[in-house]
């Protein structure tokens, strides 16, 4: 539990659940082809699970930078740049709206041809990409198979923890279909372009960089009861005041507001919002609740709390 973000505690939440899914998705990793890891645009480091490389062996990855609409473009372009010299096929998109989606399944057909084309050869016709999709709570993976299936058959909410167990959904050319069943089952009614496995989201046991706890709790990847949300708040307030200080003073009418440290900011914010308590005094905890709810949901502006400096996130 994190009770101030300025003394650089831990954030733990490694649920039984998640514990569980490691072992499921070992279990089913020989029926595979590729993985497909989501990623959150804002903050692709924090959201990546380092465990993930060696849980998955030598199978294909394909990293979707996910919420794409609430990150920094050019940050993004960086990321894209910097997974592809990494040797991952990566796509940028918005699983809600679909963008960038497109030519995500093509793509993994494409880098499959070969190995499909050799099994055509050996009578093993008909085969079409299994993929595992994985990712960290709350990242939208139910989002993305949604999408893709053109169905509301996988359970979203904006909260972590929502998928609790391993669901395959096939997805037709047309991505029109999908129905929860077992790899090689009968009955679709479309030819289809690729079969998900939706996994719930796995956190590792412990974040020993308090930087990527700090981004996962600031983007809402774990649970707010784990953190104190006051310092939570002041402490991305000063980070959105030292890299992006004008959509922070547009969002919240503020001015001369730079040297200002994350306490004295959230009170002038709760000043200009009118949240106020007995005495005039500022309502800190309110103020905190709508910074993180805007911040979230972009309306601060198209925000990246990480940029690809570090060589070693593909290091198992």
């Amino acid at each position: 539990m994190v009770s101030d973000m300025n003394n650089e505690q831990t954030i733990q939440w490694f649920p039984g659940h998640m514990a569980k899914t490691r072992r499921q998705i070992a279990e089913v990793l020989p029926m595979v082809d590729v993985v497909a890891e989501l990623l959150d645009a804002r903050i692709p480091r924090a959201s990546r699970n380092p465990e993930l490389n060696a849980m998955i062996g030598g199978k294909p990855l394909v990293v979707i930078l996910n919420k794409c609409d609430l990150a920094d473009p050019a940050v993004t372009a960086q990321w894209v740049s910097f997974f592809n010299r990494s040797g991952a096929l990566t796509v940028a998109a918005d699983c809600k709206t679909g963008t960038g989606l497109s030519a995500l399944i093509p793509l993994i057909q494409n880098h499959l041809r070969d190995r499909f084309q050799a099994l055509a050869e050996k009578g093993m016709t008909g085969r079409t990409p299994r993929i595992l999709v994985a990712g960290i709570p709350n990242v939208g993976k139910s989002s993305l198979i949604n999408r893709l299936s053109d169905r509301a058959r996988a359970k979203t909410e904006d909260r972590p923890g929502v998928t609790r167990k391993n669901q395959w959904y096939s997805v037709s050319d047309r991505s029109a279909r999908t129905h929860p069943r077992q790899p090689g089952s009968k009955g679709s009614e479309n030819k289809k372009g690729a079969e998900l496995l939706d996994t719930p989201g796995v956190l590792w046991p412990k974040f020993e960089d308090p930087e990527a706890g700090f981004n996962l709790a600031a983007t809402g990847a774990v649970k707010d009861t784990l953190f104190d949300g006051e310092a939570l708040a002041m402490k991305l307030l000063e980070r959105l005041s030292a890299r992006y200080p004008s959509e922070l003073g547009t969002r919240y009418k503020l001015g001369g507001f730079e040297e200002l440290n994350g306490e004295a900011l959230l009170k002038l914010i709760a000043r200009k919002r009118g949240m106020l308590v007995s005495h005039g005094e500022p309502d800190l905890e309110r103020a905190a609740a709508v910074v993180l709810d805007e911040f979230r949901a972009g309306k601060i502006g198209r925000i990246s709390l990480e940029e690809p400096k570090f060589e070693t996130m593909f290091q198992t």
